[in-house]
């Protein structure tokens, strides 16, 4: 970037100034994907380097248990000789290299896999490139540019990136949040103009002043495109990620930067913003394409269901050495004061399909 090209901070105060303020998810679309500025469009930022740890990168069981998943599923479909499987945002590539390299030992799976992956980042894309490299993964530019196939699709951590709009409760209606500049710095306001109580989701009919609701439209378009296609082709989408159901008022906005919680405002582009996902709302989008919801499972349950006790008793016994890594990894994935509630899973999936570790 050179002297002459603004900051990103200085071009979302330009905009503000230039046209008032901005919708909170307006101004996470430029931190997070600004096509030369954005934080997801800079440097690799997972790892102890980076600004956070994801579930895959703690452990190789992890990624284990979604290949035992998607292979389920495979065989579910009457081993299809053709499919693809979406990865979106897939990091390092690290979990759908644990994934395969599992799910490959199905006889006809590897034959029969399409790897996609949906990803932003150049960096990132370079390493799933290096460390997916057998399977000839194809990058699409659209979400839901798939073939004709069944489609699997895995998305661990990549709905709470998507932007989200928040409305308080006032006195005569709901008031949406925004971006704006006071006395020189970005700060958080709210518009004049009401919105009905009418226009707002049932669930939120009774919500005291005072109180936050927070929509994604992004994530509802991209669980709308997605389970169309499923709806269409057959098969399943499997999400990984901070949330709640069903849907509910509650702030959830956050900013991680060094792995640490920062000021949303501070530093836009250098940290990443996320918000807990509302899957009560994504079930909503699933059903009306005609896909069946599981029950929201926590992180835990999920994992302990598909066997990752057993498979961490296993690594143990193969890595004497790697012994106390395995079970600290393995609290960390499932304990209740760690990820493992924290975390929930989301499945929606063709009628008839059964869907392993998502069901007592």
């Amino acid at each position: 970037m050179s002297d002459a090209t603004p900051s990103l901070p200085e071009l979302i105060d330009m905009q503000i100034r230039a046209n008032g303020p901005i919708s909170i998810a307006s101004y996470m679309a430029l931190c997070l994907t600004h096509p030369h500025q954005g934080y997801y469009k800079q440097a690799d930022p997972l790892g102890p380097r980076g600004d956070f740890m994801t579930a895959p990168e703690i452990s190789q069981m992890f990624g284990e248990l979604i290949g035992f998943f998607c292979v389920n599923l495979w065989q579910q479909m009457a081993e299809p000789k053709s499919f693809t499987l979406l990865e979106l945002g897939p990091g390092r590539g690290t979990l759908m290299q644990d994934a395969l390299r599992v799910a490959t030992r199905a006889e006809g799976f590897g034959d029969a896999l399409h790897l996609q992956l949906f990803e932003t980042n150049e960096e990132l894309k370079a390493q799933q490139a290096i460390r997916l490299s057998q399977y000839n993964p194809y990058w699409p530019t659209e979400i839901d540019a798939v073939s004709g196939d069944p489609l699997l699709v895995v998305a661990n951590e990549f709905f709470d990136a998507l932007p989200i709009r928040q409305f308080v409760k006032g006195a005569t209606g709901w008031h949406e949040r925004i971006v704006g500049l006071k006395d020189g710095a970005r700060s958080f306001g709210l518009s004049p103009t009401p919105v009905p109580n009418s226009a707002m989701p049932e669930a939120v009919h009774n919500a005291a002043p005072g109180e936050v609701y927070e929509v994604s439209l992004a994530a509802a378009d991209v669980m709308q495109r997605l389970a169309k296609a499923i709806g269409r082709l057959g098969g399943a989408i499997l999400a990984i990620d901070y949330g709640y159901a069903p849907t509910r008022t509650g702030e959830t906005l956050q900013a991680v930067r060094r792995h640490a919680y920062a000021d949303p405002l501070e530093a836009p582009g250098e940290a990443d913003l996320s918000a807990h996902v509302d899957f009560g709302a994504l079930a909503t989008v699933a059903s009306d394409a005609s896909l069946t919801t599981q029950p929201l499972a926590t992180q835990g349950d999920f994992l302990k269901r598909l066997g990752i006790v057993e498979r961490a008793r296993t690594l143990s016994a193969a890595n004497p050495g790697e012994t106390g890594n395995i079970s600290a990894a393995l609290a960390r994935l499932t304990d209740a004061e760690q990820m493992g509630d924290l975390f929930k899973v989301f499945c929606a999936a063709s009628p008839g399909l059964i869907p392993p570790g998502l069901s007592s």
